[in-house]
């Protein structure tokens, strides 16, 4: 079990053109809630895309690692196509950050 004090972020970097994934996500906004949904079932904190020069970032916050690659691993068949149908280019990077609590955070 996750200690519930922990929390990772995961970033996921997909190559593509940024204005597929706004095309795909303007046009899926229904299945994109649902599979939010079972996200934040599964241990997600936080959700966001990022768009940029040639690429996607994918930002989340999780109770884990172990859930989030849980979590991918079950909605691939439902993420992937919609991936793919936003001109996603290769494999994600995908990495994870450990929270660090400081007395500056905010």
């Amino acid at each position: 079990m996750s200690d519930p004090r922990m929390s990772y972020l995961m970033v996921m970097r997909v190559k593509g053109n940024p204005d597929g994934f706004r095309r795909v996500a303007e046009e899926n906004g229904d299945k994109l809630q649902e599979i939010s949904q079972r996200g934040k079932d599964a241990g997600a904190i936080h959700h966001a895309f990022f768009a940029g020069d040639g690429e996607a970032l994918v930002v989340d916050e999780w109770d884990s690692p172990e859930n989030f690659q849980k979590f991918f691993e079950s909605e691939a068949p439902n993420i992937g196509p919609l991936m793919q149908a936003a001109g996603a280019q290769g494999e994600p990077e995908i990495k994870f950050y450990e929270k660090i609590d400081t007395a500056d955070a905010f």
